[in-house]
């Protein structure tokens, strides 16, 4: 989604003049003032994130703004999807479960696809806020259902789906069950003629590995963390690029090859500087060393 989509700079400059803060108070922190004149002229465009923070100091939901700046529900649809993904990076499981409390219910959400994208985080978000596994596992398979009854030869969507299912038995320590659902996930994945998103390979490929380190299959798992490495090349994406790198490590330190491991980990915890991540990295050498000292 482009920002350029939405008639935002007239609503913008009435929103702030309305509640009387001023261009230099409102940009604060967020953009120039220059670039705030040229948002609200929409001569140039906000990034989502500058977005979020300027309706944040606007006291305003940003789901809200989009819902009042939207040229038609399409983009309204994609902005709500967009605004759910953005809190499932930052894990913020509670602004998500808010909006799908509210958009549930919205007529105009009916439509399958939407209803399934609500359905699927709906189940992740009773996962890590009720802590319901059964619960949170009906939802997920119930937003499969809807589109694959058969539970076979799954879409890309899907595979996403499926992911999140994995994932929840990982963390339920039920690894043959995640092995069995991400080995599923992947087979489909082979199968799709054409990979709309790159991501999808990527977080799939990661589960596996996680999942198949925890069973002691290190040299399984490395040949997954290690294609993940190479797709991350291929794609020109960082996306879990840091993460891939530090599960090859860990496995290569597994299998007694500690140097390797080692220079996998250092690599990783380097990647994560560059981007910034300060305290992952710091997780990341915390980690390294309680590796390195059961050696």
């Amino acid at each position: 989604m482009r920002i350029y989509e939405y008639s935002f700079g007239e609503i913008l400059h009435s929103l702030r003049t309305t509640k009387g803060i001023s261009i230099e108070a409102l940009s604060q922190g967020i953009c120039s003032e220059d670039d705030l004149i040229l948002f609200e002229k929409e001569k140039k465009f906000p990034t989502l994130e500058q977005l979020d923070q300027l309706t944040e100091r606007l006291n305003l939901d940003l789901t809200y703004f989009f819902e009042m700046a939207s040229k038609n529900k399409q983009n309204y649809f994609v902005a709500v999807q967009e605004l759910i993904n953005k809190y499932k990076r930052e894990r913020n499981y509670k602004a998500i479960y808010e909006i799908v409390y509210r958009e549930e219910e919205n007529p105009s959400f009916q439509h399958t696809s939407l209803k399934q994208f609500l359905l699927w985080h709906k189940g992740i978000c009773i996962y890590y806020l009720e802590n319901n596994t059964d619960k949170a596992m009906k939802f997920l398979y119930q937003a499969i259902e809807l589109t694959n009854s058969k539970r076979k030869d799954f879409s890309e969507r899907e595979i996403e789906i499926l992911n999140s299912i994995g994932l929840i038995l990982y963390e339920n320590k039920d690894f043959q069950n995640a092995k069995i659902t991400l080995n599923s996930a992947l087979a489909s994945l082979e199968k799709l003629p054409n990979i709309v998103d790159d991501r999808v390979v990527l977080k799939v490929l990661f589960s596996l590995s996680q999942v198949l380190s925890e069973l002691g299959s290190f040299e399984e798992s490395l040949q997954y963390s290690k294609k993940g490495i190479s797709h991350c090349i291929n794609k020109e994406l960082l996306y879990l690029f840091a993460e891939f790198h530090y599960q090859t490590g860990e496995n290569y330190i597994k299998l007694e090859e500690i140097e390797k491991g080692k220079n996998y980990i250092e690599e990783s915890i380097k990647i994560l500087k560059l981007q910034g991540n300060e305290i992952f990295a710091q997780i990341f050498q915390e980690e390294l060393e309680k590796l390195l000292s059961r050696c």
